[in-house]
């Protein structure tokens, strides 16, 4: 044996290097094939599991069950999702990871953050849904009032109480709106506007606060002259309608030809 180590030529040494080179490969072969792949399960993969809507304290032994750990990397919220459960996650539901990989999740916050109320007083309520939508609010109830701006926001409420633009108001809330119907709280006698020219009822009508309806013209029953005002509606003095209210409508009836100007 002592004899087959020792090196007696150059050739015996150059063959001593081959059996330890071989040797070498040997070692790292079955360290690399072997034994690794044995400890470290190399090649092995799992399919990341969906983890959505699963609460924080299902998590933890769901994941050990998969050999897969997880952390809780941010927080935020979103309305109708229960508080402490995953909305993201990274890696995503599918993709394929090694066993003791990290697993990053998104959790939603059991409290609602305060954010500013946007303003909404003097707008339509059509433009006041694509607001509170962009801030993550709602619209609530929406109360018509006796008042000249029609279809325009007067008041915003959450839960009965008023809220000025900028005040701190907690996302998902509902926003009550107060708007204006079109009309005034002012109940006026109906004005007579029969026999007056088209030009002056219409004088009389807007500046008592009132608005030109219908005008229908027609051929004059008695040869009245052209613009005269025959009929009106609601009648004055009607005993079912004497009143009227601001911003309502007056329909009238005129001797002659339709102009070809329309009376505003």
């Amino acid at each position: 044996m002592s004899g087959f180590l020792k090196a007696q030529t150059l050739g015996d040494v150059f063959k001593h290097l081959a059996i330890m080179a071989a040797i070498v490969f040997l070692l790292l072969f079955l360290f690399f094939f072997v034994y690794l792949p044995s400890t470290t399960n190399h090649g092995e993969t799992i399919s990341v599991p969906n983890l959505a809507g699963m609460s924080v304290d299902e998590l933890e032994d769901f994941l050990a069950d998969k050999d897969l750990r997880f952390y809780v990397s941010d927080s935020t919220y979103e309305q109708g999702k229960q508080p402490f459960t995953v909305i993201t996650q990274e890696p995503k539901a599918g993709e394929k990871v090694k066993e003791g990989r990290k697993i990053y999740v998104s959790i939603n916050m059991k409290n609602p953050p305060l954010i500013k109320m946007p303003k909404l007083i003097d707008g339509s309520v059509k433009n006041a849904e694509m607001i509170l939508k962009s801030y993550d609010l709602n619209l609530g109830d929406i109360k018509y009032v006796p008042d000249l701006a029609e279809n325009s926001i007067l008041r915003q409420f959450v839960n009965g109480r008023e809220i000025k633009p900028g005040e701190p108001v907690a996302k998902g809330s509902r926003i009550d709106l107060e708007v204006g119907n079109g009309l005034g709280n002012t109940e006026l006698e109906v004005p007579e506007l029969v026999g007056m020219p088209i030009d002056e009822a219409t004088m009389v009508v807007t500046g008592q606060g009132l608005q030109i309806g219908t005008v229908i013209y027609m051929a004059a029953p008695n040869g009245e002259v052209d613009g005269i005002v025959l009929k009106q509606r609601p009648i004055s003095g009607d005993s079912v309608k004497t009143k009227i209210r601001t911003g309502e409508l007056i329909d009238l009836w005129v001797a002659g030809p339709q102009p070809i100007t329309p009376i505003q």
